[in-house]
């Protein structure tokens, strides 16, 4: 019984963003279907650059890792990954998902489609290296 039990603790880690990158693009992390869609603006993802930057705490993700596979499921970002190798356990993001969508878009410099048609072009977020003490050091706009 105690084998049981301890095969379902949840165990705290950590990841390098390019590890995390990786996992993303070789299909190994996934978002199941009854999560919320990509939300945030390119606003709330340049805030979130600027913590990590400025070595803020930005939470942590919840991530099921699992031999089940779900019926339906859909990509980081809606992006085409490959499925979860057979035989490799697939990682569900259960929270998170809007800051790990945002780190994966600004590192990228992707573009995202919303709903409604309008594209959002991620690599037009840039790092202020003129920053003042205070100032935000990931901006949306290179004139500011």
């Amino acid at each position: 019984m105690d084998n049981q039990i301890s095969q379902y603790q949840s165990l705290p880690g950590n990841m390098l963003y390019n590890n995390l990158i990786a996992n993303i693009e070789q299909g190994q992390i996934k978002i199941p279907q009854f999560q919320r869609k990509f939300v945030w603006s390119i606003e709330e993802t340049a805030g979130l650059i600027d913590s990590i930057l400025k070595g803020y705490p930005i939470g942590t993700f919840i991530i099921w890792e699992t031999n089940d596979r779900l019926r339906s499921i859909r990509n980081i970002g809606n992006f085409q990954f490959p499925d979860t190798p057979d035989g490799n356990t697939v990682q569900y993001v259960l929270d998170g998902q809007q800051r790990m969508t945002s780190l994966y878009v600004a590192l990228r410099g992707a573009k995202l489609k919303d709903d409604n048609g309008q594209i959002t072009d991620y690599s037009e977020i840039y790092v202020n290296l003129t920053a003042k003490s205070g100032d935000p050091l990931v901006l949306t706009d290179k004139t500011g």
